[in-house]
C-alpha cells in the first residue's frame, strides 16, 4: 500500500517528528527564580534586547526570557556551539580562558558570555548600543554565575563546601 500525503501535510508531519525528537528538556522542575529575574532585568534595562536565556555548557536550557517566536532549546544548543568553538579558539591562540564572544549579523546581535557552568546569552536588536550592552551583561553574567553555584554543604549532601 502506498500513501500519499500532500506537500504541506508531509512536511507538518515531518517537522513533528523532527521536533519530538530534538527538543530537549529543560534539567528540575522549575528554572531558578534568581536567575529568571536577572534575565527580566537586563531585557528592563536594554530597550533594544530580543532576550535572554542561560544555558550550560553542553546545551541544556537553565532558564530563559525570549519572545513565543525564538525557540530556546534550539538557541541554548547553538550558544554553546559557539562557546566551545570561542573558547578552543581563543585557548589555541592566546592561551588564556575565554569570556565572551559577539556576533553581529545583519538583523542584531547575539552575543554569549561565560557564567560559570553556564552562559548568557543575550540576543539585542541591529540598533544597541553595543557598549551599554557589555556594560550591563557583564556583571548580570557574574550574577547568574553566583546564582548557580553550589549550596553551602548540609551533613549527608554531597555539594561542595565553599569556606574560604
Amino acid at each position: 500500500m502506498t500513501l500519499r500525503l500532500r506537500r504541506n501535510t508531509r512536511s507538518t508531519v515531518l517537522g513533528e517528528f523532527i521536533g519530538r525528537f530534538t527538543k530537549v528538556a529543560m534539567p528540575g522542575s522549575e528554572p531558578n527564580p534568581k536567575v529568571l529575574a536577572e534575565l527580566r532585568a537586563l531585557r528592563e534595562r536594554l530597550p533594544k534586547l530580543t532576550g535572554a536565556l542561560v544555558a550550560s555548557n553542553d546545551g541544556l536550557l537553565v532558564a530563559h526570557d525570549l519572545p513565543s517566536h525564538i525557540e530556546p532549546n534550539g538557541i541554548a544548543a547553538l550558544a554553546a556551539s559557539q562557546l566551545a568553538v570561542s573558547h578552543r579558539l581563543v585557548t589555541t591562540a592566546h592561551g588564556g580562558g575565554f569570556h565572551e564572544v559577539v556576533v553581529n549579523g545583519t538583523d542584531g546581535y547575539a552575543v554569549i558570555y561565560a557564567a560559570g557552568w553556564t552562559s548568557l546569552t543575550v540576543l539585542a536588536g541591529p540598533d544597541v548600543n553595543v557598549g551599554r550592552l557589555h556594560l550591563e551583561s557583564r556583571p548580570a553574567a557574574r550574577a547568574i554565575a553566583d546564582h548557580l553555584k553550589p549550596a553551602v554543604d548540609e551533613p549527608g549532601t554531597d555539594r561542595i563546601t565553599d569556606t574560604g
